[in-house]
């Protein structure tokens, strides 16, 4: 199960409550005061890791609450600190205040953390407050409440390589051969309703990683069919493979369905069709597909490879390419950090 949306309760831990206290020894008058602070409030923490692939596990455990600290003791004893609840989300999450709509945190790094509700401060004994003039106090603080918050959480898949097309072009098909993902596929449209990402390792133990986007269609920036569902996945991605069917199986044209998918990303987000990319023109075994392949040629830019997925023919070229390509990307580029 893919869950890419959900929201999430969490509450951090109160601190615990300072304690009043005197010390009371046989042989040792006027003891005084000693009551110890209380702990602080564990904190609600998320932490990106690559374990996790969607936000499943949060889906069904959305009440997220940490340890309260414990109350502060006598003989100066300060009560121990709550501890925090840890919670592991994918990379690429981000978390969002539900009721303010501000962005808490972008996780895009292993190990990055963010904490999304602070615990509460321990309350102070009444050993903080002797003074020259009170020598004997009788009153300390309680503890704070932790942070409350309803958060939105949602996921948008990190991946160096984004494949995009139409519904039953074959890039499921493509990802299977070039890489270790293993998604299914059929011979109907829309067999992918999630992104599956998959790892090509080289045998200089370079690796990349490659996302299988869902199909697109027209109006998809609007929202048509799944279209946001999809298009915010590849926001992340460093550079885009537009991967045709080149022998038109559903009766389409490639060179269109190339023109459609750029002015769907560029409708969704300015300058997202504009990203670095190669075309792969695949199905390459079809009839037709060699007239279709000299037509694209004529009208394209883009670095152009024909392969047939599905027979495993000349995937070696994209993978290449894509590296060579991916090479040339600065880290930075582009800006994934827009909400």
């Amino acid at each position: 199960m893919f869950v890419d949306q959900t929201k999430a309760y969490v509450q951090a831990g109160a601190g615990g409550d300072g304690c009043v206290s005197f010390r009371r020894e046989k042989y040792v008058p006027k003891g005084g005061p000693d009551g110890g602070d209380g702990g602080h409030g564990g904190s609600v923490v998320f932490r990106a890791v690559t374990g996790e692939q969607s936000l499943v596990s949060l889906k069904f455990n959305q009440h997220c609450r940490a340890r309260r600290g414990e109350h502060g003791k006598g003989k100066g004893r300060h009560g121990h600190r709550g501890k925090d609840l840890v919670v592991h989300v994918p990379l690429g999450t981000l978390v969002y205040d539900e009721q303010r709509g501000e962005l808490l945190a972008d996780l895009t790094r292993p190990g990055e953390e963010a904490v999304v509700a602070k615990g509460g401060r321990g309350g102070r004994g009444n050993a903080r407050f002797v003074s020259s003039t009170n020598r004997a106090p009788r009153h300390a603080t309680p503890g704070e409440e932790g942070e409350q918050r309803i958060l939105h959480v949602e996921l948008k898949v990190v991946a160096d390589v984004g494949l995009v097309g139409y519904p039953n072009a074959g890039k499921s098909t493509l990802i299977a051969a070039i890489s270790d993902a293993h998604p299914k596929t059929a011979a109907y449209p829309f067999t992918t309703l999630y992104p599956t990402v998959g790892v090509v390792e080289f045998e200089d133990f370079h690796r990349l990683t490659v996302a299988d986007i869902p199909g697109l269609i027209e109006g998809a920036h609007d929202n048509v069919g799944l279209g946001h569902d999809f298009l915010r996945h590849i926001e992340r991605c460093r550079v885009l493979a537009y991967v045709l069917d080149m022998g038109g199986v559903d009766g389409r044209d490639p060179l269109e369905d190339l023109a459609s998918l750029r002015t769907e990303l560029e409708l969704y987000q300015a300058g997202l069709s504009r990203r670095p990319a190669v075309v792969v023109a695949n199905k390459m075994d079809l009839e037709n597909a060699d007239e279709n392949l000299r037509r694209l040629r004529e009208s394209e830019q883009l670095p152009i490879y024909p392969v047939c997925a599905e027979l495993g023919q000349h995937t070696d070229r994209i993978v290449e390419a894509l590296r060579e390509l991916l090479e040339t990307v600065r880290p930075e580029e582009p800006d994934t950090r827009t909400p």
